[in-house]
C-alpha cells in the first residue's frame, strides 16, 4: 500500500509552467528526491502535496484519504504532513527553547520536561544552542531549529523544499546526518527537493526529474546517473558528453547506434586511461587540467569534441601529454 499518491495534478501559474497532469506514489520508508531546473514546478508540487496549494484538477491522497487544499478546509496543511520552506521564519528575539515550547503541542510545562522533545533536539543537534535568541543564530542553525519545531508536531511525511541551498560545506553536512536520522530513528518518511546532484543520488531510493511542470524521468539513483532518458536529465546529474556516431566510429563502438537505441551518454568516470596502446585505446591530447583534491579532472580532445577524463593519479599528468583512452 502507498503511503502517498499523487494522481493527476495540474496547476497553471501565472509566471512559470505550472504542473502538467503530474502522476507519482511513495512506499512507506522510501527516500524519494525531486530534481530539476528552476521553475520546473518542484516547489508548487511540495506546497500542493502538503495541503497549501490548491490543484486545478487531480487529487493528493495520503494513506489512501484525500490531502484536502485551502479551497476545501478552513486551516490549510495536513496534521500528518510538515512542510520546511525556502522562506521559513523564526520569531525574533525569543531564545530557541522558548520558540520550540511554544510549538509543542503540549501545555508549557509538560513540553519543558517533554523528553520525546529533548531526544528530537540530541538528533537535531540543537540542544546547546537552546538558551540563545534566534537572531543570533547561523542560517544552519536556523534550519536546524525550523526543523526540529517542525518534528515537535510529530508528523508521518516530511517535505523539505531546497533545505541545503545558502549553506556552508559544514552546516549542509551536519543537516544532512540529521535528515538522515530523523528518517531512521523516528521513523518519518521524507521527500527532497534539490538542486545539488550530490544531495539526490547519495540519499534518495527513488530520483523524479520534473521539467516544464512534467516528470521525465522517474528511477533509481543508479539508473538516473548513468542511463539518463535525455540530454536534460544527463546535465542536471553531472557532466556527461552525447556519443554521437562520430564518437562512437572513434571508440569502435558503432553497433549502438543499430536499431535505433535510446541516446548514449558518456560519464567522465565511464572513460578508462591506459598507460600503453591497445586495441581498445585511442589517443588523445590533454588541453587541459584541474585538481578537485580527490581527482584530477582531464580535458581531451575526442574526435573533434572536447571530452572530460577523471583520474586519482594526481602527478602523472600535464597539459600537451599524449594518453590512451577507452570506453569502460
Amino acid at each position: 500500500m502507498y503511503l502517498l499518491e499523487v494522481k493527476e495534478i495540474c496547476k497553471k501559474e501565472v509566471k512559470g509552467n505550472g504542473l502538467k497532469g503530474i502522476v507519482l506514489n511513495q512506499m512507506p520508508s522510501e527516500k524519494v528526491a525531486i530534481a530539476g531546473e528552476t521553475g520546473s514546478g518542484k516547489s508548487t508540487l511540495l506546497k500542493i502535496i502538503a495541503g497549501f496549494v490548491q490543484p486545478d484538477s487531480g487529487e493528493v491522497y495520503f494513506r489512501n484519504k484525500r490531502v484536502k487544499g485551502p479551497n476545501d478546509t478552513l486551516i490549510p496543511g495536513h496534521e500528518s504532513i510538515a512542510y520546511l520552506s525556502q522562506q521559513f521564519e523564526l520569531p525574533h528575539f525569543l531564545t530557541v527553547e522558548q520558540v520550540l515550547i511554544y510549538a509543542n503541542p503540549l501545555s508549557d510545562e509538560e513540553a519543558a520536561n517533554d523528553e520525546s522533545a529533548k531526544e528530537i533536539y540530541s538528533l537535531c543537534e540543537i540542544t546547546h544552542l537552546l538558551k540563545r535568541r534566534t537572531d543570533e543564530l547561523s542560517g544552519g542553525e536556523r534550519q536546524r531549529v525550523a526543523l526540529t519545531r517542525l518534528l515537535l508536531t510529530k508528523p508521518t511525511l516530511l517535505l523539505l523544499d531546497e533545505p541545503f541551498s545558502n549553506l556552508d560545506l559544514i552546516h549542509k553536512n551536519t543537516l544532512k546526518s540529521v535528515i538522515n536520522i530523523i528518517g531512521r530513528k523516528l521513523n518519518i518518511n521524507c521527500i527532497l527537493v534539490s538542486h545539488d546532484p550530490l544531495d539526490t543520488l547519495s540519499w534518495a531510493d527513488k530520483i523524479i526529474v520534473m521539467k516544464d511542470g512534467e516528470i521525465v524521468q522517474t528511477d533509481t539513483p543508479q539508473n538516473i546517473y548513468w542511463h539518463p532518458k535525455n540530454e536534460y536529465v544527463a546535465g542536471l546529474f553531472g557532466q556527461y558528453m552525447e556519443v554521437d556516431k562520430e564518437l562512437a566510429n572513434f571508440f569502435s563502438i558503432e553497433s549502438t547506434f543499430n536499431n535505433n537505441p535510446p541516446p548514449i551518454f558518456l560519464r567522465p568516470e565511464m572513460i578508462h586511461i591506459s598507460n600503453t596502446f591497445n586495441k581498445y585505446a585511442k589517443e588523445v591530447t590533454i588541453t587541459d587540467l584541474n585538481y578537485y583534491g580527490s581527482y584530477l579532472e582531464l580535458t581531451v580532445v575526442c574526435a573533434d569534441k572536447k571530452m572530460l577524463v577523471k583520474t586519482i593519479k594526481m602527478d602523472t599528468f600535464k597539459v600537451g601529454d599524449c594518453i590512451f583512452i577507452s570506453v569502460l
